[in-house]
């Protein structure tokens, strides 16, 4: 009898053992497969993380070129500007015009004409 509970002690440990051990495997398992889960999506976000920096590097060349673009287009425009007459300059301008008066100015043409009526009259 003795021996006959040492064995089914013995057997009853060897199934708890057995029991124990195909728990802590399936637990091993689950954790291996989570494991691999995480990889692959770490590694599906890492790619994709990837393709949007390369994506935001090329928007950030263009932004810079079309930025420097700007810049050569303001210079460009400033060396233009310092062209231009100032309202000074255009003041004084305006009052030799209205001093001049332009406008009574006469072409040769009329002079001719003019000169030819004086001198029909200054014959008559």
């Amino acid at each position: 009898m003795v021996n006959e509970q040492g064995y089914e002690q013995g057997n009853e440990a060897n199934i708890d053992f057995f029991s124990r051990m195909r728990a802590l495997e399936g637990k091993y398992n689950l954790l291996r497969d989570r494991a691999l889960i995480i990889n692959q999506n770490m590694i599906t976000q890492y790619q994709r993380t990837s393709a949007e920096l390369k994506v935001l590097e090329e928007d950030l060349q263009d932004v810079k070129h079309t930025l420097f673009q700007i810049k050569e287009t303001l210079k460009h425009l400033v060396r233009e500007m310092e062209n231009f007459s100032k309202k000074e300059e255009l003041k004084v301008l305006e009052k030799y015009i209205n001093l001049w008066n332009p406008m009574k100015f006469v072409t040769a043409e009329e002079v001719e004409r003019i000169v030819a009526e004086k001198t029909k009259k200054g014959h008559k």
